[in-house]
């Protein structure tokens, strides 16, 4: 009791959660929980980064592995993976269990690195870092990484474009220099030829200088051809009229014979934005090629179909693929073995008598200048498929080329 009769009392502050619990229940403006001290956003955060991500604890036991860590290193997630030790999760990811057990053993970790993966055949880009804790003890470490495998094939790409520019330059300069003489050899041969029409002998000679002369003029014309820019004229292309096309060109490139022709489009088919004139060349010259293989006689199946690409990127930047369309050059004749194989697009290489080594080279540039792909297969014996992957629209980046 206090000397004007009131009684006196201590107010003794709430602690923590009960206080904020009481104003929670009590007052109209309730005091929520800050959300950067909220455990889910944490790993809301570590789940959404663009980034793979893997953390381990200093015994070796995975804290914490997002969607994209899977999806690169090609592993099914698993509920009980938290907890587990690394070596178990990653057993197919050698690579990376041997980056993870160095990350207690230095203080100097790798901050930009890359390595390729096996299993996935993907090329990545990763950081190791240590985890500290208030006290600076090393209690774990992160493994941060990114998908490099685009980036490393538009690199490839653009080494190769360079090198074909350099090579491009060379050869147009020597064809330049040795058409006009086979020109003249020609016209000079032809000349005689009309001259010497009672000489039989001298006669079937000339036929070999102009047969010769007009085969190493081809070569020539190839080369050109070959090293020559492309830049595409795009324009929307129905498919089945570049094959019905490229039918009738082959056949002015190559004796047909016997060989029939059998051909296989999906109803679903769309319009691409292409160069009609570098597609009729690309098919042009892939069915020649078999013609030449077959020898007049067999069949070529060609097939196309329209390609969605239903699977999620492997990062959350990366894009999603383009529609597709895939058409497959499929023929009944010798085939070809692995040494071939590997050497079928490369210029020169050629194992037709008469060949010189550069259709497929040409098929193999108009496919990239589209930003395409083409596969080749083969089983000596059992003939061969050409496999052309076009994008439905290609980029800005080709269409500008």
């Amino acid at each position: 009791m206090s000397r004007h009769g009131t009684t006196a009392t201590t107010t003794i502050p709430e602690r923590g959660t009960a206080r904020h619990e009481r104003v929670r229940q009590q007052g109209p403006n309730p005091v929520q929980a800050d959300p950067l001290l909220d455990d889910r956003f944490f790993r809301h955060l570590v789940s959404h980064l663009r980034t793979g991500v893997l953390a381990i604890r200093r015994d070796g036991r995975i804290a914490v592995m997002n969607d994209v860590a899977y999806r690169v290193l090609g592993l099914t997630p698993g509920q009980d993976d938290a907890g587990r030790p690394f070596e178990d999760v990653l057993h197919d990811c050698g690579e990376v269990t041997r980056v993870l057990h160095q990350a207690f053993d230095t203080a100097a970790l790798p901050s930009r690195a890359e390595t390729r993966l096996r299993k996935t055949g993907r090329a990545i880009g990763y950081t190791l870092s240590h985890i500290n804790d208030d006290a600076g003890q090393v209690v774990g470490a992160t493994f941060v990484f990114k998908d490099l495998t685009r980036v490393e094939q538009e690199e490839e790409r653009g080494r190769l474009r360079d090198r074909l520019a350099a090579l491009g330059e060379m050869a147009a300069a020597i064809a330049h220099e040795v058409k006009n003489p086979l020109a003249s050899i020609e016209v000079m041969a032809g000349v005689l030829k009309r001259q010497l029409t009672d000489r039989e002998d001298a006669l079937e000679i000339l036929k070999d200088i102009i047969k010769e002369a007009k085969m190493a003029n081809s070569i020539v014309v190839e080369v050109l051809e070959f090293v020559r820019p492309i830049q595409l004229q795009v324009d929307r292309v129905l498919l089945d009229d570049v094959i019905k096309d490229s039918i009738t060109l082959a056949e002015g490139k190559r004796r047909r014979g016997a060989v029939t022709i059998r051909t296989s489009l999906d109803s679903d088919v769309p319009e691409l934005l292409a160069d009609p004139h570098q597609l009729r060349q690309l098919f042009s010259n892939l069915l020649a090629n078999a013609f030449e293989a077959l020898g007049g006689e067999g069949h070529v199946d060609i097939t196309g179909r329209l390609e969605l690409d239903d699977a999620e990127p492997a990062s959350h930047d990366a894009e999603p693929e383009p529609p597709k369309i895939i058409v497959e050059v499929k023929d009944t004749g010798p085939g070809m073995g692995p040494d071939e194989l590997e050497r079928i697009f490369s210029p020169f290489f050629t194992t037709k008598p008469q060949g010189t080594g550069l259709g497929l080279a040409i098929v193999r540039k108009v496919v990239d200048a589209h930003e395409g792909r083409i596969e080749a297969t083969s089983v000596p014996g059992q003939g061969a498929t050409f496999r052309v992957t076009l994008p439905v629209v290609p980029s800005e980046r080709s269409m500008g080329r």
